[in-house]
């Protein structure tokens, strides 16, 4: 059973920074293809980021959402299995639960609790 354990969240000013942890069991982040979503009150889940370790190792091809690009950066620590979201200049509508995930049979699975992060302006 894959188990994603997000942590690392917060609440920070506009134009802080966070970084998000996502502990993995079930599945080997170094070999798997793993993301990041997002999801803002009164809104729908949002992607935004993925690295594909599976396809392209080691260093996985991050690739990001538009709304995200050039401020967050995806990496990843094989030894503790866990994946990580560096996030940069963030700004108010950053603000989400945020969730990381690995996909398995052409499914996103691990959806676990999230970790909250709440940008003021």
């Amino acid at each position: 059973q894959v188990q994603m354990v997000e942590s690392g969240g917060g609440s920070v000013q506009a134009g802080g920074g966070l970084v998000l942890s996502c502990a993995a069991s079930g599945v080997t982040v170094s070999s798997a293809q793993t993301a990041w979503f997002r999801q803002a009150p009164g809104k729908g889940r949002e992607w935004v980021a993925s690295i594909d370790t599976k396809t392209y190792y080691p260093e996985g091809r991050p690739i990001y959402s538009d709304s995200v690009k050039g401020r967050f950066a995806f990496s990843l620590d094989s030894a503790k299995n866990t994946v990580y979201l560096q996030m940069n200049s963030l700004k108010p509508e950053d603000t989400g639960i945020y969730y990381c995930v690995a996909f398995i049979e052409r499914t996103w699975v691990g959806w676990g609790q999230g970790t909250q992060v709440t940008v003021s302006s």
